[in-house]
């Protein structure tokens, strides 16, 4: 399937900046993070810290990879796979009944407990990321094409911010409304 260049690169730019950003949140408390990690209870107790240590660069790695044409296909296939593999962490833990841990999607600065709507967030973010593993059709890129991107991109992080932010603080408006 071929498609426009601009939705292939605004959705590989999109995806980078959030791997970027979940990366440089982990790697800013790494010990929080393992916490996090640890409390999924997934991982032997001996793979955690490793996992905490790589986990990070390998978010880092995929973001570069989506910023470079060459290899934006394999990169968005790897982030679809990485986030997925978030998603099967989340809802392993709500089969458990786990809801009480803290996801470790909104940073060091908001705990967000499990969810089932988190699901069909990663669920969004894989297709996102599988759109930018897409072959774009071949078509010169004006300057107008550039900001397009650039907007699109913006447009979509932006989406994404304000839902995160819903999603995290929904259950202090549910409990000031009294529900």
């Amino acid at each position: 399937m071929f498609i426009d260049p601009i939705f292939i690169i605004a959705s590989a730019l999109a995806i980078a900046v959030l791997l970027a950003s979940a990366a440089t949140h982990k790697l800013r408390a790494p010990a929080r993070f393992a916490k996090q990690l640890a409390d999924y209870q997934l991982l032997p107790d001996a793979l955690v810290r490793p996992a905490a240590r790589v986990i990070p660069l390998l978010e880092l790695a995929i973001a570069f990879a989506l910023l470079v044409p060459v290899s934006r296909s394999w990169a968005a296939m790897t982030a679809a796979g990485l986030i997925a593999l978030y998603a099967s962490a989340i809802g392993i833990n709500l089969w458990r009944g786990r809801r009480d841990i803290d996801c470790g999607c909104a940073g060091p600065d908001q705990a967000q407990p499990l969810r089932p709507v988190l699901l069909l967030r990663n669920s969004m973010l894989v297709g996102l990321a599988l759109l930018a593993s897409l072959v774009p059709i071949a078509r010169d890129l004006h300057v107008f094409d550039g900001f397009v991107t650039i907007a699109a991109s913006a447009v979509a992080l932006l989406i994404y911010a304000a839902a995160d932010g819903l999603l995290a603080n929904s259950p202090l408006l549910l409990k000031l409304i009294g529900r």
